[in-house]
């Protein structure tokens, strides 16, 4: 018998700075999955993780 789905879900969390900016050396966008508990967090979630496009520590934000 198949579990109920839960409270966890999947999420993308996708470069800020990559998507706004034309002018950077590399054509693409970094990204990450990670899961978080939907009833615990409503909201969108942010986190600081390293893009190999810019190569710095930028704020990734959640993308559907």
């Amino acid at each position: 018998m198949a579990k109920s789905k839960g409270a966890r879900i999947i999420v993308t969390l996708e470069c800020t700075e990559c998507r706004t900016n034309s002018d950077k050396r590399s054509a693409g966008v970094s990204r990450y999955t990670s899961t978080k508990n939907r009833r615990n967090t409503t909201n969108r979630l942010e986190l600081k993780k390293f893009c190999t496009h810019c190569n710095k520590h930028i704020v990734h934000k959640e993308i559907k």
